[in-house]
C-alpha cells in the first residue's frame, strides 16, 4: 500500500531502467554494448523503448573494448554484463578503459535486493552469500561506483555515476537489481539535463598561473609543443589546436597522442619517443629551452622504454588536475582555462625558427625495386592512402608503433592502447568505433592488428557483420607473436602461432558475398594495385574489406625495436 501511495504522489512516474537509458541516450549514448545474462533480461527490454540499439557482442571481454572504441569516437559509452560471470569477463577492457581515461558506463544486472539481504546461494556467486565482492574489485577500476538498491536514491546515483564518467573520463560501475528495474521513482528530473560542465578555475589561480606560464614563454628562444592523450580524453583539443596555430610553434605529439594534432599545419614535426624517434624530431625536442607539454602519459611504450631526454627546468606541464611549472606545482588548475587565456594574452613571441624535421616520405623507398612489404616501407606509404576523418585503429605490437610513421591527413582519429596493451583490444574496439562512425556519419573506419593479436578476438567480425559494419580490415600475417619475439624468445614455440586462413573468416561468420571483399597482398605492387582499387578505397561502399597483408615474421619498425631492447633490460633486473 505504501508503495502505492508513493507511485500516485510522483509527478511523472518512470521505472528506474527507463531512466538510466534515457540518461545515456541524453549524454549521447546510441548503442549499447553487452551480452545478455538472467539478472539483465528485463532491463533490456527498456534498451528500445528510449531509442537506443542493443549491439549485442560475442562475450562480455570483446564487449568492453568495444565500448572503449566507441567512446573514443563519441565521447562516452555504455555495457551492460550479467552479475559475477559477465562482469568479470570484462574487466580487462574496463580496467584498460581506467588506465587510459575512456569514460565506460558499465551496468550490471544483479540478483535482486531481497535474494541479496537473504544471502541466497545463486549461480554467479561464489556460494558465500557476498553479493558485494564483485563491486568490491570494480571499485578499484571505476571512478564511481553506484548500487541502486533503493529506488529512493536510484535517479541521484544514476545522474552522478554518468557526470562523473562523462567529467573524470573513467569507467563507472552501476548496479542494477531485478526488482528495482522496474520501480517507479521521479522522472520530473530528466527535463533538467546533466550539468557535464567542469567547475571553472578560481579566477586567481588561474590568471596567476597564466603570467607565469606567458613568462616562460616570452624568454624562450627556442620552444616547441608537445601533446599527449590527455588532452584528447580530457577534451582540450580545441585549446590545444588554438595554441598550435596561434603561436606557430614546433608541435609534436606522444604515441598516444597520434591524431591529436592536424599533421597538416606545417609547424606539425612528428612523433616524439625518446629514442624511438627519428633523428630530426629527437634533436629538435631535446635541443628545445622550453617544452609545453599538454597531457602528458609518460609510460614504457608511450617513451620508448622512458628514453626521454626532457629537463623538468625546461618544462611546463599541463594537466586535467593542475598545472607544473618546472618544479613548481598549481594543483586545482585545470589545463582547459589556462591555454585560453595564455592563448588570448600571448601575443607575439620571439621565437627563432630553427630548420623543420622532415616528416616526409622518401621517394627512392616508395620506388624501391625490393617487393617484400616492410614495415618500414609499408607505414609511411600508408599516409598517402589515408583520408580526412578516417578512424584508424592499431594493436600493441607493430601496428601501434608503425603508425609512429605515417603523416595523418586533417583530422584524423587515431585509436590505440598503448599504455594498458591488452592484445586483442584493436579488433574488439575497431567493432565499436565503426559503430560510432556510422552513427557520426564517418565514412572509414580502419583497423591494423597483427594475426596473433587477431585470434584472441576474431570472433567480433561477426559482430561488425550483425550490425552491417564495413570497416577496412589489415591483419598483418607475420607468423606469431613479433613483439614478444624481440623481447624475449626470438624462436622459441610459445610466440608461435596456428596459421589461419584469415580472409575466410568474414564468410564463416555470415558475412553476405555481395556485402564482402577480400585479399592478400604480399608485395609492394600488389600494396599499391590495392591502394589504388577504388571500390577498396572507397568510404560509400556498405561492404566489409578485409585483408591478409604478409610481412616477414622478422620485421619490426625500428620504434618497436627500441622499445623492446628496453623492455627486456628492465624484466632482467
Amino acid at each position: 500500500m505504501a508503495s502505492d501511495l508513493r507511485t500516485e504522489e510522483l509527478k511523472t512516474p518512470v521505472d528506474v531502467a527507463e531512466y538510466l537509458f534515457r540518461r545515456l541516450h541524453e549524454v549521447g549514448v546510441r548503442s549499447i554494448h553487452g551480452l545478455p545474462g538472467d539478472y539483465n533480461l528485463v532491463a533490456l527490454d527498456y534498451i528500445p523503448k528510449v531509442g537506443l540499439n542493443w549491439v549485442g557482442n560475442c562475450n562480455e571481454l570483446n564487449a568492453g573494448y568495444a565500448a572503449d572504441g566507441y567512446a573514443r569516437v563519441k565521447g562516452i559509452s555504455a555495457i551492460v554484463t550479467t552479475f559475477g560471470v559477465g562482469e568479470l569477463s570484462a574487466v580487462n577492457a574496463i580496467a584498460g578503459a581506467y588506465s587510459e581515461f575512456v569514460p565506460i558506463v558499465h551496468i550490471v544486472g544483479y540478483p535482486s535486493t531481497v535474494a541479496q539481504k537473504d544471502g541466497m546461494l545463486l549461480h554467479h556467486t561464489l556460494g558465500n552469500g557476498d553479493f558485494n565482492v564483485f563491486s568490491r574489485m570494480s571499485r578499484q577500476i571505476s571512478c564511481a561506483v553506484s548500487l541502486l538498491n533503493d529506488p529512493h536514491e536510484a535517479a541521484v546515483l544514476i545522474d552522478n555515476a554518468i557526470r562523473e564518467c562523462y567529467l573524470k573520463s573513467r569507467p563507472v560501475y552501476i548496479s542494477l537489481p531485478s526488482d528495482m528495474v522496474q520501480k517507479k521513482i521521479e522522472g520530473e528530473r530528466l527535463k533538467t539535463p546533466l550539468d557535464l560542465s567542469y567547475a571553472p578555475n578560481d579566477p586567481e589561480k588561474e590568471d596567476y598561473v597564466v603570467d607565469v606560464v606567458l613568462k616562460y614563454l616570452h624568454a624562450a628562444r627556442n620552444p616547441i609543443i608537445l601533446v599527449d592523450a590527455c588532452a584528447i580524453r580530457h577534451r582540450a583539443l580545441q585549446e590545444v589546436h588554438e595554441l598550435v596555430e596561434k603561436s606557430g610553434i614546433p608541435t609534436f605529439v606522444a604515441p598516444m597522442g597520434k591524431g591529436a594534432v592536424d599533421e597538416t599545419l606545417p609547424n606539425y614535426g612528428g612523433v616524439y619517443a625518446g629514442d624511438g624517434s627519428n633523428k630530426g624530431v629527437r634533436e629538435r625536442v631535446e635541443s628545445a629551452d622550453l617544452v609545453i607539454s599538454i597531457g602528458a602519459i609518460k609510460s614504457d611504450f608511450n617513451t620508448a622504454g622512458f628514453t626521454y631526454r626532457i629537463s623538468q627546468l625546461n618544462t611546463i606541464d599541463f594537466h586535467s588536475y593542475g598545472i607544473k611549472v618546472r618544479y613548481s606545482e598549481y594543483p586545482g588548475v585545470r589545463m582547459n582555462g589556462v591555454l585560453k587565456k595564455v592563448c588570448e594574452k600571448m601575443g607575439k613571441l620571439n621565437i627563432e625558427h630553427g630548420p623543420k624535421p622532415s616528416n616526409e616520405i622518401p621517394e627512392v623507398e616508395l620506388l624501391s625495386p625490393e617487393p617484400t612489404i616492410t614495415q618500414a616501407w609499408f607505414w609511411p606509404r600508408l599516409g598517402q592512402w589515408l583520408q580526412e576523418n578516417d578512424i584508424v585503429i592499431t594493436e600493441t605490437g607493430t601496428s601501434n608503433f608503425g603508425i609512429w610513421e605515417t603523416r595523418f591527413p586533417a583530422k584524423v582519429n587515431a585509436i590505440s592502447q598503448v599504455l594498458w596493451g591488452s592484445i586483442g583490444y584493436a579488433t574488439g574496439s575497431c567493432q565499436g568505433a565503426a559503430l560510432a562512425a556510422k552513427e557520426l556519419g564517418i565514412k572509414r573506419t580502419i583497423l591494423f592488428t597483427g594475426d596473433g593479436s587477431f585470434q584472441l578476438t576474431a570472433q567480433e567480425v561477426s559482430t561488425m557483420i550483425r550490425n552491417r559494419l564495413n570497416p577496412i580490415i589489415f591483419v598483418i600475417c607475420n607468423d606469431g607473436y613479433t613483439i614478444e619475439r624481440f623481447i624475449h624468445g626470438w624462436k622459441d614455440s610459445y610466440n608461435d602461432i596456428q596459421p589461419w586462413e584469415y580472409k575466410a573468416l568474414p564468410a564463416v561468420f555470415g558475412a553476405p558475398k555481395d556485402k564482402l571483399l577480400t585479399y592478400r597482398v604480399s608485395s609492394k605492387k600488389e600494396v599499391e594495385e590495392l591502394f589504388m582499387d577504388r571500390e577498396f578505397s572507397s568510404g560509400d561502399t556498405d561492404k566489409l574489406r578485409f585483408v591478409e597483408l604478409v610481412i616477414p615474421w622478422d620485421d619490426a619498425p625500428s620504434a618497436l625495436k627500441y622499445t623492446a631492447e628496453a623492455a627486456a633490460k628492465r624484466n632482467a633486473e
